[in-house]
C-alpha cells in the first residue's frame, strides 16, 4: 500500500499558502484602512433569520469596524459616518456568512482557507482530527491569513475492531465502556472541541462516552451508530446527528427485523468498503419500509430536544449517484491534479466497484427518498445543518456549500430555512452568540450578493463581496484570489499518491493512480 503525500510536501505546499495568504491579509488592510476604521454597506436589502419567516429587511445601512458590526438598520436612523469607507449596496442582498458544518480537511491542497472565504464561508467544522486544520486555525487566529473560524474534532472514536484500520486517519477503536471513557478524557484533555462518535461503536460504548462528555463538558457528536436507534441518541444528548444513513431503521415497520439483521454482519478491521457494501440491502429495505407515523414520532422527539441534523446532501448525492456527477465542471481548475486523481480513483474503486444495474437503481431511488426526508425533516421543525464532507469526491471546499443549499431547497425547504441552515442554526449549534445574523455587535462574517437568494437559491454564487471579520473583499481582491487558488494548485507537480481516507462512508485507503 503506498504512503500518503509526503509531509514535506504538505509542508511546502501550506508555507505556499500560508505566503500567498500574508500577501492577501496586508492586502485586505490596505483596503480596509480608513480615517474611521468604517466601512459602511449603504441602501442594501439585509437577508437573515432574524427578518422572520420572509427574511429581508429593505435599505439597510450596516456599519463595520474592528471585526464586528458597529451598526445596522434603517438608512435613516444609521447614518454613515464622515470618513467611512462606502460600499453601494443598492439592488444588492447581504446576508450572514455561511457554514460549513460538516468537512474533512484532505490536505492534499493548502488552499482550503482561501477556498471557503472567496466562496462565502466564514465558519467550518472539521469532523476529524487534522493537525493541518489546526495550523490553519492558528494562521487566521494570528491574522496573519484569511480564512475561516475553525471548530476541530476529535480522532474519531469507532467501535472495535475499526472500520479505519490501516487507513491512515486518527481514529481510536473503542471495546467497551471503560475505554469510551478513557477516549472522551484524553481527546477533551488534547485539546478537541468536541469529539466525534462513528459507526461501529457498541451501545455500551456509545452511552458510556455520552455520560463522560457530560461529566467532562464536552459536545459529543457524528454518527449513530449501527447497534443505537436515532431517538436513543437523541436522547442521551448527541449533539448533532450527521448524514442520513441510520434514519431509516427507526422510520422502518420492519425496525425490529433489520436490526437483528444488522447485528448479525461483521465487518472487518478496515473494511470500510464492505460496510458499505454489506449495509445497503438493509438499509435500502429499511427505505422501503418508512412508516410515516413512525417518523413523526421520532422527528417530534428530535424537534423536542433539539438535536441538529447534518443531512450532507452532497456526500449523499456523490456516494448514490456517482454517475450522475459531472467531471468536467468548470470549478474543478480549483483542485490539483492529485485531488483529481484521487476522486476518480475512489469514484471506481468504491462508490461503482462491483456494482450492478440493480443496485444503481436502488440507490438512485435511495437519493430521491433522503431528498424527501431532509424536507420532512424541516417540517416537523427539525433544526437542520448545513455540512458537505469535505474529503468526498468531486466536493470542493466552499463551492459545494452552495451545492448542498440548492439540493436542501431541491428537498422541500424555502431558500429561506436553507439560509438559516447554514447561518443561524450552525451558529446556534456552536455556542456562537456573536454570530448567524446580521445585528449590531455580531462579528462581521458577511456575503453581499448581487441578486437575491430568496428568489433563487443559486443567487448564493453571485458573490459580490465577503466580509471576514470585518477584512473586506472586494470584487477585484475576490477575482485575485481565486486566480492565485487556481495558480497555486495548476503549479503543484502531480505525486500519483492520494491521501488516506479524509472521514465518512465514501472512502477508503491511499493507493498510487
Amino acid at each position: 500500500m503506498a504512503s500518503a503525500i509526503s509531509r514535506r510536501s504538505v509542508l511546502a505546499g501550506a508555507a505556499a499558502g500560508a505566503a500567498g495568504a500574508a500577501v492577501g491579509m496586508r492586502r485586505a488592510e490596505a483596503a480596509n484602512a480608513t480615517p474611521t476604521g468604517i466601512t459602511a454597506v449603504t441602501g442594501v436589502t439585509v437577508i437573515d433569520a432574524a427578518g422572520g419567516a420572509g427574511g429581508a429587511r429593505r435599505h439597510q445601512n450596516v456599519l463595520v469596524r474592528g471585526g464586528h458590526i458597529l451598526d445596522a438598520g434603517d438608512a435613516h436612523r444609521v447614518p454613515v459616518p464622515h470618513g467611512a469607507r462606502v460600499v453601494d449596496g443598492r439592488g444588492k442582498f447581504l446576508i450572514p456568512g455561511l457554514a460549513d458544518m460538516h468537512t474533512h480537511a484532505t490536505e492534499i491542497d493548502p488552499t482550503d482557507p482561501e477556498m471557503y472565504v472567496v466562496n462565502g464561508v466564514t465558519t467550518t467544522r472539521q469532523m476529524s482530527a487534522s493537525d493541518a486544520v489546526r495550523g490553519w486555525r492558528r494562521e487566521i487566529e494570528a491574522g496573519t491569513r484569511l480564512g475561516p473560524r475553525w471548530a476541530v474534532g476529535s480522532a474519531i472514536v469507532d467501535g472495535a475492531p475499526s472500520l479505519w484500520e490501516g487507513l491512515g486517519v486518527s481514529y481510536i477503536a473503542v471495546a467497551d465502556a471503560a475505554q469510551g471513557r478513557a477516549a472522551v478524557r484524553q481527546q477533551a484533555e488534547a485539546g478537541a472541541d468536541f469529539v466525534k462518535t462513528y459507526t461501529r461503536l457498541s451501545r455500551e460504548s456509545f452511552h458510556a462516552i455520552a455520560a463522560e462528555a457530560r461529566r467532562v463538558g464536552i459536545p459529543f457528536l457524528g454518527h449513530v451508530p449501527d447497534f443505537v436507534q436515532i431517538t436513543e441518541a437523541s436522547d442521551a444528548g448527541l449533539h448533532s446527528i450527521e448524514h442520513l444513513f441510520e434514519f431509516w431503521y427507526d422510520t422502518s415497520r420492519d425496525e425490529q427485523r433489520l436490526r437483528r439483521e444488522i447485528a448479525r454482519i461483521r465487518v472487518d478491521g478496515g473494511d470500510y468498503a464492505g460496510w458499505f457494501t454489506k449495509l445497503h440491502p438493509i438499509e435500502y429495505a429499511a427505505a422501503r419500509g418508512y412508516d410515516r407515523g413512525k417518523a413523526a414520532r421520532v422527528f417530534e422527539r428530535l424537534a423536542r430536544n433539539g438535536t441538529h441534523v447534518t443531512p450532507t446532501l452532497t456526500v449523499h448525492w456523490t456516494c448514490d449517484t456517482p454517475e450522475d456527477v459531472p467531471h468536467d465542471d468548470p470549478r474543478f481548475r480549483y483542485a490539483s491534479a492529485d485531488t483529481l486523481g484521487y476522486w476518480q480513483w475512489a469514484t471506481e474503486n468504491i462508490y461503482l466497484k462491483g456494482r450492478t444495474p440493480r443496485e444503481s437503481a436502488e440507490r438512485r431511488e435511495l437519493f430521491t427518498r433522503r431528498l424527501r426526508l431532509a424536507g420532512e425533516l424541516a417540517r416537523a421543525g427539525v433544526p437542520l445543518m448545513t455540512g458537505t464532507d469535505l474529503g468526498t469526491a468531486y466536493l470542493l471546499p466552499g463551492f459545494s456549500l452552495h451545492d448542498e443549499l440548492r439540493l436542501l431547497v431541491l428537498a422541500g425547504l424555502t431558500p429561506a430555512q436553507a439560509l438559516r441552515a447554514a447561518t443561524l442554526e450552525p451558529a446556534r449549534s456552536l455556542g456562537r452568540r456573536d454570530q448567524g445574523t446580521v445585528e449590531r455587535g455580531k462579528v462581521a462574517d458577511l456575503v453581499l450578493l448581487d441578486a437575491d437568494p430568496l428568489r433563487d437559491i443559486t443567487n448564493t454564487t453571485r458573490i459580490d463581496s465577503v466580509f471576514v471579520r470585518g477584512h473586506l473583499i472586494d470584487p477585484a481582491a475576490r477575482r485575485r484570489m481565486l486566480a492565485d487558488i487556481e495558480a497555486a494548485v495548476q503549479r503543484k507537480a502531480p505525486t500519483g499518491v492520494v491521501p488516506a481516507a479524509a472521514g465518512c462512508a465514501c472512502h477508503a485507503a491511499p493507493t498510487r493512480v
